[in-house]
């Protein structure tokens, strides 16, 4: 379906006011595309590396000591406790109430809240970012859209905000079937081009239409955007073949924003090199992984000058491939892996993908909800929701036992209910085993 021309005017609307008050979200868009197409300059990821670290020296308490011609690798690793416990030594004296300052807060679905300050230059290039990877992922500003997630009071829209973007927020809190069946109701008659939400939660709505077959013919979505959590390959494909549309996830978190986004085949994620500086880092130490070996993801925030965000490990895990020619470069994420206390390990402590568990237990006959826990070195439960006659509990411990060896202790449980998160999101895989997630064992 051709776009409105409410749709089409909301997007010329936009580039014309910015335009008027100066033309930096579509200088940076500009940017973003050719990035995309040519690669990012390697001389200029170094000057905006050295210039924020130079920054940083000179407006913070914490990284003063370094000095201003520190080099990106004599700058210590943090993470998320870090900047807790240092927020104020960490924020940039040039930046102090500085108008068009803004606090984005984390959910806290993985431990404490989080807020994150961001100057007025940050935020927007926040918004071209955003823009343009939407874009690649088929949704142009302007377009109706529907945001499924769990709307806590500090990202609640005002009335006038929706109406201005053309969008409509989904709540997730609650995905029974009566809750999904008016979702899908609002998302069809109101004409929904696009949706974004956890993908936890689309992945349930997947479930619901299969499970109801729900008549798909009159929807008029082109573009689903999953966000703040890995999605696995069987559920991205079903929704797909479902809307006939394609299913393409950011790769995002609260303190910095959208960072990347997948690539068509579902094989890869595109990292937006003109505003992030991406380090894949050992599990076992500081030093640089090899080219598809598994490590940790560290972020360098090129544009948030109010809080400088330096080698950051933000929990998350991947490998990586960077391919160089005339002297520009371009960053993709070969394996997107998740959260660390997502990864599971075999018995042997070798770390072995989630999607072990995800691609073999999505859609399996009876199965409704699933939750894989890692609790000891060779101890792990599955918990199951879902009909006891129609579940095949043997040939899936079939299908997961080999990746994780043949002496790994499987429990399993029935429950009723798979719970939900503070956040909205459900967690279907997670490592309890202290010895793995906490460094010990040689492993982080």
């Amino acid at each position: 379906m051709r776009d409105s021309l409410g749709e089409m005017a909301r997007w010329t609307g936009f580039f014309a006011l910015d335009a008027l008050r100066g033309g930096a979200v579509k200088k940076r868009f500009d940017q973003d595309y050719e990035a995309m197409r040519y690669g990012t300059s390697m001389e200029a990821d170094s000057e905006r590396v050295s210039a924020l670290i130079r920054h940083a020296a000179e407006t913070t308490a914490f990284y003063r000591g370094f000095g201003s011609d520190a080099r990106l690798r004599d700058l210590p690793v943090i993470n998320k406790e870090t900047m807790r416990q240092h927020y104020e030594e960490m924020r940039s004296s040039k930046y102090l109430d500085a108008k068009g300052n803004r606090i984005m807060t984390t959910s806290g679905s993985t431990g404490t809240p989080f807020s994150m300050i961001q100057d007025r230059n940050k935020a927007l290039m926040n918004i071209a970012d955003s823009i343009f990877l939407s874009a690649v992922g088929g949704y142009r500003i302007g377009e109706k859209v529907a945001f499924i997630r769990v709307w806590v009071d500090n990202v609640k829209k005002s009335r006038i905000r929706l109406i201005a973007e053309n969008s409509i927020m989904m709540e997730s809190s609650s995905l029974s079937d009566e809750a999904i069946a008016e979702m899908l109701d609002c998302i069809q008659k109101e004409k929904v081009k696009c949706i974004t939400g956890y993908a936890s939660a689309l992945g349930e709505i997947s479930r619901y239409i299969d499970r109801k077959t729900v008549d798909m013919s009159r929807f008029c979505v082109h573009a689903i955007l999953p966000i703040s959590e890995t999605m696995p390959d069987p559920v991205r494909e079903r929704l797909s073949a479902q809307f006939g549309c394609p299913v393409r996830s950011y790769y995002s978190n609260e303190e910095n924003g959208i960072m990347g986004i997948e690539s068509a085949s579902g094989n890869s994620y595109y990292i937006n090199s003109e505003s992030y500086h991406f380090e894949i880092l050992k599990f076992d130490s500081d030093e640089p992984a090899e080219e598809g070996e598994p490590g940790r993801i560290v972020i360098t925030d090129l544009t948030n000058y109010a809080f400088p965000i330096i080698r950051y490990d933000n929990g998350d895990t991947a490998a990586y491939h960077r391919h160089e020619a005339n002297g520009r470069f371009r960053l993709t994420l070969t394996e997107l892996y998740g959260r660390r206390s997502d990864m599971l390990y075999d018995t042997k402590g070798r770390a072995v993908t989630p999607f072990v568990i995800t691609n073999n237990l999505w859609d399996v006959d009876g199965v409704k909800q699933y939750r894989f826990v890692q609790k000891g070195l060779r101890e792990y439960e599955l918990m199951l929701n879902g009909d006891r006659d129609k579940m095949d509990v043997r040939n899936m411990l079939e299908r997961i036992r080999p990746a994780l060896g043949e002496d790994a202790v499987i429990d399993v449980t029935f429950v009723d209910e798979i719970p939900v998160l503070a956040s909205g999101k459900r967690k279907y895989i997670e490592n309890l085993c202290p010895e793995l997630v906490n460094g010990k064992s040689g492993i982080r």
